[in-house]
C-alpha cells in the first residue's frame, strides 16, 4: 500500500485541526528554519548535563562528546526532514512510524516517547531545582539541602558534613505548577517563545564571554583523563558514554524537521536549516564545555546547576543573578514543551485506540486532555522528586536514540516499498546516510551502562503487555479493517 493510502486509512490529521489536514503557507527560508532550530536545541542539556558528563565520564574531553552527538543528529535530522515533508501529520516519530512501519513499531516508538518525555521533563526539573536553590541561597533563603535532593544522594550540609537526600521538593513543585497551567489551557505564544530563545542565547553569550577571561587552562590537563579500568569512566570509552548522555542536549532538533511543509524551497532550505542549527548549537555547546571545565575542575561539576557553579568561579557578583535567572527561564520553557508534548503523544495514542479512551478526551471547558495532563504531571513530579539526575539523563538518551534509529529505518524502507511517493524533500545518499544514522544511534546506545539497557527492556516489556492486553484489541486501525 502507498504511504498516502495508509495515511488516509488511518485518518491521521493534526490534532490541532480536526477538520482535516490543511495546506501550510510556505513562508520559511533557510535562516528562519536555522533560527527555529537554535531556539529548540539550546536548552536543558547545556544548563544541566554538561557538568555531569564531564565529572563522571569524559572530563574536559566532553567537548568531543558534543561533537559526536551533533554528527549523529545530522544524519537523523535529514531522515526526519524527508518524513516530515511527506506525511501530512503532526511532527512526531510516533505518527511517522505508524504510517510507514505499522502499528507494532509505532507502539514501540510511542511507548518509548512516553519514557523519553517523562524522563526529559524530570531531568530538567532536577536541574531547575538546582538553579532555584542556588538563587534562593543568594537571597538569604536556605532550603534544607536534604529536601532538594533525591533519596540517597550525597548532600553537603551547611556545617560541612554530608548526609543522604530525602526528596527533591522544588523539582516536584515546578512540574506540578506547569502541569496545572497546561491543564487549564495555557500555551506558549510565538512572542513569548522568541523572548525565551533570546534570553537563553544571551545567558550562553554572557557565560562564554566573561568566563573566557577567567578560566585556568591548567584545569584542562589532562584533556582526556585516563580510563580507570571501567568502561565509560574516562578515556575513549568515557567520551563515548559522555556523548550518549549529552545526546539529551540535541533532542530539540526534531522540531526543525516539522517545518518542512512550510519551507519555501525544502530541497535547499531543510538541509541548511537542520545542518546549520546543529552546527551553531554544537559550537555553542563546545564553547560552554570548554569554558566550564576551564573555570571549575571537572571532578567538581557533578551537580544539578553546573553553569551556576561556573558563574560563581568567574567572581563577578553582578553576573550571577542574570545568568541563573536566564537558566531558570530557559529550563521552565523546556519543561512546558516536554510536558505538553508528552500529553499530545499520549492523547494521540488514545485516539488511535492503543490507550484507554479517557486519556484522549478533552475537557469541555478548557479543551485540554485533562486526565492525560494530570496523570503525566503526577508521574513526572514523582520521578523528579525521587530519581537522581544522572539516571534520568541516561534514560532520556537511550529512549531518544531508539526512536531516532527507527525513523532512519523508516526512510530506507519507504524508498523500497513506495519509491514513487511525492517527496518534497529527499534525504541524500539513501541508504548510506540513514544507515550511518542507525549506526550512530546504536553506537551511542552501546555507550550507555547495562543497567540503563535493563531499565529500557523492562519498560518495553511493560509496554508490550499493555499493547497486547489492551491496545491491539481496541486499535482504531484494526477496527477499520486496515490491520
Amino acid at each position: 500500500m502507498s504511504i498516502q493510502g495508509l495515511t488516509a486509512r488511518k485518518g491521521l490529521v493534526d490534532m490541532a485541526d480536526d477538520g482535516g489536514a490543511q495546506a501550510l503557507k510556505k513562508t520559511l527560508g533557510p535562516w528562519s528554519i536555522t533560527a527555529m532550530g537554535i531556539g529548540a536545541i539550546v536548552g536543558a542539556g547545556i544548563f544541566v548535563l554538561t557538568g555531569t558528563a564531564a565529572a563522571r565520564y569524559a572530563g574536559p574531553a566532553v567537548m568531543l562528546s558534543f561533537v559526536l552527538g551533533g554528527v549523529a543528529c545530522a544524519f537523523v535530522g535529514l531522515c526526519y526532514a524527508e518524513l516530515a515533508a511527506m506525511l501530512p501529520v503532526c511532527g512526531s516519530s510516533y505518527s511517522y512510524t505508524y504510517a510507514t512501519l505499522g502499528e507494532v513499531f509505532a507502539w514501540i516508538v510511542g511507548w518509548d516517547l512516553i519514557l523519553e518525555y517523562a524522563a526529559g521533563a524530570a531531568t530538567v526539573a532536577v536541574g531547575w531545582s538546582g538553579y532555584a536553590v542556588s538563587l534562593l541561597g543568594q537571597a538569604g533563603i536556605a532550603l534544607p539541602p536534604r529536601l532538594a535532593a533525591a533519596p540517597g544522594a550525597d548532600v553537603a550540609l551547611p556545617d560541612g558534613s554530608h548526609a543522604a537526600g530525602l526528596v527533591n521538593l522544588p523539582a516536584a513543585g515546578i512540574v506540578l505548577a506547569i502541569t496545572a497551567l497546561l491543564a487549564v489551557g495555557t500555551t506558549e505564544s510565538s512572542r513569548f517563545n522568541n523572548a525565551m530563545v533570546a534570553v537563553k542565547l544571551a545567558v550562553v553569550a554572557l557565560f562564554v564571554g566573561f568566563g573566557a577571561f577567567s578560566l585556568d587552562p591548567a584545569h584542562w590537563h589532562p584533556f582526556l583523563p585516563p580510563n580507570d579500568g571501567a568502561f565509560g569512566h574516562f578515556g575513549a570509552s568515557g567520551v563515548l558514554r559522555g556523548a550518549s548522555v549529552v545526546f539529551f542536549a540535541f533532542i530539540g532538533f526534531d522540531a526543525v524537521s516539522t517545518a518542512a511543509g512550510e519551507a519555501k524551497r525544502p530541497q535547499r532550505d531543510m538541509p541548511i536549516g537542520i545542518l546549520g542549527s546543529l552546527l551553531v548549537c554544537t559550537l555553542l555547546y563546545v564553547a560552554v564545555a570548554a569554558v566550564l571545565t576551564g573555570l571549575v575542575p571537572f571532578a567538581e561539576l557533578n551537580v544539578a546547576d553546573p553553569i551556576a557553579r561556573g558563574v560563581d568561579a568567574i567572581g563577578r557578583a553582578w553576573l550571577s543573578l542574570p545568568v541563573k535567572l536566564g537558566a531558570l527561564a530557559g529550563l521552565t520553557t523546556v519543561m512546558l514543551v516536554l510536558l505538553y508534548g508528552q500529553s499530545r503523544i499520549f492523547t494521540t495514542m488514545a485516539r488511535d485506540g492503543l490507550l484507554p479512551e479517557i486519556f484522549g478526551r478533552l475537557h469541555p471547558r478548557f479543551k485540554t486532555p485533562l486526565v492525560s495532563q494530570f496523570a503525566i504531571g503526577a508521574a513526572v513530579a514523582a520521578v523528579a522528586a525521587l530519581v537522581p539526575i544522572d539516571v534520568l539523563g541516561e534514560m532520556v538518551s537511550i529512549g531518544t536514540l531508539l526512536a531516532f534509529g527507527l525513523v532512519c529505518f523508516a526512510v530506507v524502507r519507504l524508498r523500497r516499498t513506495d519509491p514513487e511517493a511525492e517527496r518534497p524533500f529527499r534525504c541524500p545518499a539513501v541508504p548510506v546516510l540513514p544507515g550511518l544514522g542507525i549506526l550512530c544511534c546504536l553506537v551511542l546506545m552501546a555507550g550507555l551502562p547495562l543497567l540503563t539497557w535493563a531499565r529500557l527492556v523492562v519498560w518495553l516489556g511493560i509496554g508490550f503487555a499493555v499493547y497486547f492486553g489492551y491496545g491491539r484489541r481496541h486499535s482504531r486501525l484494526r477496527e477499520g479493517g486496515a490491520g
